[in-house]
This record gives C-alpha cells, sequence and structure tokens, in this order.
C-alpha cells in the first residue's frame, strides 16, 4: 500500500513536470514567433532613431557653418553638454562684448530639463566670474 502511495506521488510529479515542460514549449514557440515578426519592425525603429540622434548631432556641430546661424562662426566654441556652444562676441576684435549661450535643435527637440534650467539662470542674471589660482606646488617641478 504505502508502495502503492509512492508510485502515485511519482507520476504526479512526473505528470506534472510533462505538464510544465509542454507549456515552456508553447510559450517558447509562441514567442518566438512574435519576436520574428517583430525584428525588422524594431530594427526599422532603432535606425531610424539612431539616425536621427545623429543627424541632431551633425547639425549641431556644423551650426556655426549655416548661412543663417546669427553669430561668427569664429567666436562660436562647442561644448555639447549642457550647452552645445558659447560664443564670444567680439572676441576676434579683441574685445569681448557679450558672451551668448546657444543651444541647437533640430526637428521637434525641446530644451532637456537641465538646458531649461541654464537659461532660466542666465535670464535671472545668476552668472558670475571665478578665478582659481593653482597653487605653485603642483606647478614647481620637483628635482
Amino acid at each position: 500500500m504505502v508502495f502503492m502511495e509512492f508510485f502515485e506521488i511519482i507520476g504526479i510529479i512526473v505528470l506534472l513536470l510533462i505538464i510544465m515542460w509542454v507549456g515552456y514549449s508553447i510559450g517558447r514557440y509562441i514567442t518566438k514567433k512574435h519576436f520574428e515578426e517583430e525584428i525588422p519592425t524594431l530594427r526599422e525603429e532603432a535606425i531610424k532613431q539612431s539616425r536621427a540622434v545623429l543627424s541632431g548631432q551633425f547639425s549641431e556641430q556644423i551650426a556655426p557653418y549655416l548661412p543663417d546661424f546669427p553669430f561668427n562662426p569664429t567666436e562660436a566654441r562647442f561644448i555639447g553638454k549642457p550647452i552645445d556652444f558659447v560664443v564670444f562676441k567680439g572676441m576676434d576684435e579683441k574685445k569681448i562684448e557679450e558672451i551668448v549661450f546657444v543651444e541647437v535643435k533640430s526637428g521637434q527637440s525641446q530644451l532637456s530639463k537641465i538646458e531649461k534650467s541654464l537659461k532660466s539662470a542666465v535670464e535671472n542674471k545668476k552668472v558670475s566670474w571665478h578665478e582659481y589660482k593653482v597653487p605653485e606646488e603642483v606647478t614647481k617641478k620637483k628635482v
């Protein structure tokens, strides 16, 4: 009698394992079919997104050389983050009259949160000058 119960328990375990394996196989088949159908679309979307990002980065780099850029390209310095350019108006004449922060956008892109905060800081005149002097111990040549 105990021997029969043991075989019943083993049989139930084996049956459960078979059901789990069948469920796993069906799930794997369905998932594989779904992703095989989705892969071309996902790849196309990834390529479009990548091209948009690269196009935006390229546009940022060449912006000072485009005909409608409102500043002298030789006075613009690319920074990249958190702002694209700092323009030192008057630098070519050796007398800087104004400093302009320039953010280049293309397509439907808008200012990021950090760019908005920088714009706000500039507009609220929260801009200052600080000169840092490197300690002599750092610059002296040790013998």
